[in-house]
């Protein structure tokens, strides 16, 4: 029998593994998936953030665990994997998430700010998904949900950032060239694009001289005249991962309160 839609949006049964999951977007995520029946890897540079971030989730009875990881080093994006394998025996979804922004003139933007940026919101999108992938490769399915950034489509205004918004657009085209790739071997790969989102890291910059100058001209431009809550990008996580997006791969949903439209 087919089952119901609200049957296919559940994630019993799953094993997932979010990068950048112990705060902001990344531990909302963690909450989303877990609440729907997955079992949770809370990965991050920050293990003590992790581990609290998977107190938070065993407390409302979801199977987790915290692993350290530095994202950028090719071991360590293996070891994650290995880590969620050895613990329940297979990887079903993959949220590469980890990432950072800085507002920077692009005149006065040192060569090593601009790597560094594009390695943890590039270079580690790739080497997380292919240690993902390999996992899942050998048992035939896998979903792995890539954060961009509507940053990706747009050049922001006032701020800027021409590393975080290359970064981005970065891992939009890495997003469907891996769809592509693996769609034969039944491995969806999809991104989630946020706009501004209110996280204690965004909350730290709009605190700054510069950034009490940039929330009203942000809002100006913002159809729905709010930032995002951490909240508001949970039932897209929740969709990548589910059976109810089994016929999408390559695509990228902007959650963006319509600053896109124009």
């Amino acid at each position: 029998m087919t089952k119901t839609i609200l049957e296919r949006f559940k994630l019993e049964g799953r094993t997932a593994l979010v990068t950048g999951g112990a705060r902001g977007i990344g531990q909302a995520f963690c909450h989303a998936l877990g609440e729907a029946g997955a079992k949770i890897a809370v990965a991050d540079i920050n293990l003590t953030a992790a581990e609290e971030t998977a107190e938070e989730l065993i407390r409302k009875g979801i199977d987790a665990i915290a692993v350290k990881a530095d994202v950028t080093a090719p071991g360590d994006a293996a070891g994650m994997v290995k880590a969620v394998v050895e613990k329940w025996g297979s990887l079903t979804i993959g949220v590469n998430n980890a990432g950072m922004g800085v507002w920077r003139d692009a005149l006065t933007q040192e060569f090593d700010e601009w790597r560094k940026i594009l390695k943890l919101n590039l270079d580690a999108v790739f080497l997380c998904a292919q240690a993902e992938a390999r996992e899942m490769l050998s048992r035939g399915y896998g979903k792995i949900i890539n954060t961009a950034s509507m940053s990706a489509h747009v050049s922001n205004t006032p701020q800027n950032q021409c590393a975080y918004n290359a970064s981005k657009a970065g891992v939009l085209h890495l997003t469907r060239s891996l769809a592509a790739e693996w769609a034969p071997q039944n491995i969806r790969v999809n991104s989630i694009s946020p706009g501004y989102t209110k996280t204690a890291l965004v909350d730290k910059l709009l605190e700054s001289p510069e950034g009490k100058t940039m929330l009203p001209k942000w809002l100006e431009k913002i159809p729905l005249g709010r930032m995002a809550s951490p909240e508001d990008l949970q039932g897209a996580v929740v969709y990548l991962a589910s059976p109810a997006s089994d016929y999408m791969t390559g695509a990228d949903l902007v959650i963006d309160g319509g600053y896109c439209c124009w």
